[in-house]
């Protein structure tokens, strides 16, 4: 299949030249997050309430603000749902920040994850051939639900295996951003440079 190209995704949906800004600004807190969780030993249960919120907190954010770059307008069904995941995303990144201990950070995260999995998988499925992020989508989407689901398992485990956990799918869904974000910033400069 052809990749899309943003003259040929369906009206209403074609994304702004500059997606690839927030779409790479998500690659790289994923892949900061991920490697804070390799590389720190013995985290405590305080590094993980604040590393996980501001992880989520900030993926929240991106996500809200790349609905109008990806196309869509916030009063529209697709914007409103894709608001809704990163408004689950800040608020559980905001509850990791305030509540500390490895229950809360297991089921918060888990839900927020696990909510804005689902909308990603939704609208991978559902955009699938028309948007240019709908496989991007699609594969965070599984990441997302697949890091929720084993996230309680490992509650008793404590901090460094939750972190592990989280971070394990920070790693792969930031590898899968950046590849998706250099490749929208490569198309935006190829459509620039032609008359």
């Amino acid at each position: 299949m052809i990749p899309l190209t943003p003259a040929e995704t369906a009206p209403g949906t074609a994304p702004q030249a500059d997606l690839w800004k927030p779409v790479l600004l998500r690659a790289v807190a994923a892949l900061m997050f991920g490697a804070l969780t390799v590389f720190w030993a013995s985290p405590s249960v305080a590094v993980m309430g604040w590393s996980g919120g501001v992880y989520l907190l900030g993926t929240g954010l991106l996500l809200i603000w790349s609905v109008p770059k990806a196309g869509y307008r916030n009063d529209a069904t697709p914007g409103r749902i894709i608001s809704a995941a990163g408004s689950a995303l800040t608020g559980s990144g905001v509850a990791l920040i305030l509540l500390h201990g490895d229950l809360p950070f297991g089921v918060i995260a888990a839900m927020g994850l696990g909510l804005a999995g689902a909308v990603e998988v939704y609208c991978g499925i559902r955009y699938r051939g028309r948007h240019v992020l709908a496989r991007d989508w699609l594969a965070s989407g599984i990441i997302g639900i697949g890091t929720a689901a084993a996230l309680p398992f490992f509650i008793g485990l404590g901090a460094h295996a939750l972190l592990g956990v989280a971070g394990g799918g920070a790693i792969i869904s930031g590898v899968l951003w950046m590849l998706s974000g250099l490749t929208l910033r490569h198309d935006a400069k190829q459509a620039a440079g032609k008359p």
